[in-house]
C-alpha cells in the first residue's frame, strides 16, 4: 500500500497530469473539498425554484445577517456554492458579470443553461492546463427560463440538471430525503419546507434558524426573492 502511495506521489502535483490508472488527482482532491463545505439544497417547484443553504456560523460574535450563502446572479437566476468559499465567490461574481454583459449586449436576459455552460467551461479549463489548481467548489444554479430549472456544476467542469439535489457536507443524506419526499407538483412553500426539513434532519444538533439562508425565483414574476427569517420560522415544526 505504501509503495502504491509512493508511486502516486508526483501525479498529484498538477491537474494536467494523468496518473497511471487514468485519474486526475488534483481534481479528485477538489471534489473532496466540496464534501467538506456548507450544505446547500435546491428544489424545483411547479411555480418556481428554491435554494436553501447552511451559513455554518460557528462564532458567537459573528453577525448572521452579514453572511450570505445564496446569491442573486440576475433577476431570474440565483446560485449557491459549497467548497472553498473564496473560489465560490470568484465564480459567483464571474457569473454575475457574464449575465449582466449579456443583458447589455443583447437587450434580453441570459438563459440559465448558457450561463451554466460558461461557468462549467471555466472550471474545465483549470483541469486541463498547468500553472493553477482546479476550483475547489460546486455551484448550484437555479432560475426560470421556459420553466423553473436547477443545475449543478462540479470541480471537473461537468454539469447536470436536477429536479432537486444538494451539495456539500451532507449531500448524500439530504439527497436520500429528497429522493423519498420530493413531488413534481410541489409549491414554493412546499419546496422551502422540504429543503428546511432535510437540513434539520441531517444537521441535527447543529441546526439553527440563524444558520439558514435562502431565496427563490417564481415562474410568474421571474424575480429574485430573499426568504426572510419569519417565513422560514413558520415551517419549523
Amino acid at each position: 500500500m505504501e509503495q502504491m502511495e509512493h508511486q502516486m506521489m508526483g501525479y498529484d502535483r498538477t491537474s494536467a497530469m494523468f496518473s497511471p490508472d487514468g485519474r486526475l488527482l488534483q481534481v479528485e482532491y477538489a471534489k473532496k473539498a466540496v464534501k467538506q463545505g456548507i450544505t446547500a439544497v435546491g428544489v424545483v417547484c411547479k411555480d418556481g425554484v428554491v435554494l436553501l443553504a447552511d451559513k455554518r456560523i460557528n462564532e458567537r460574535l459573528l453577525v448572521p445577517r452579514s453572511v450570505d450563502k445564496v446569491f442573486q446572479i440576475d433577476d431570474h437566476i440565483i446560485a449557491a456554492s459549497s467548497g472553498f468559499m473564496m473560489d465560490g465567490r470568484v465564480l459567483i461574481e464571474r457569473a454575475q458579470l457574464i449575465a449582466q454583459q449579456h443583458k447589455v449586449m443583447n437587450d434580453e436576459p441570459m438563459e440559465l443553461i448558457e450561463l451554466v455552460k460558461e461557468i462549467a467551461d471555466l472550471k474545465q479549463f483549470y483541469t486541463q492546463y498547468g500553472g493553477a489548481r482546479p476550483f475547489g467548489v460546486s455551484v448550484l444554479f437555479a432560475g426560470v427560463d421556459d420553466k423553473p430549472r436547477l443545475y449543478v456544476t462540479d470541480p471537473t467542469g461537468i454539469f447536470f440538471e436536477y429536479k432537486a439535489t444538494a451539495i456539500g457536507e451532507y449531500e448524500n443524506e439530504v439527497k436520500s430525503i429528497l429522493n423519498k419526499d420530493y413531488k413534481d407538483n410541489m409549491s414554493i412553500d412546499d419546496g422551502i419546507k422540504l429543503a428546511l426539513n432535510a437540513l434539520k434532519v441531517t444537521m441535527k444538533k447543529d441546526f439553527s434558524m440563524e444558520r439558514i439562508d435562502g431565496a427563490y425565483v417564481t415562474e410568474k414574476e421571474r424575480t429574485f426573492v430573499k426568504i426572510d427569517k419569519n417565513r422560514i420560522m413558520k415551517f419549523q415544526k
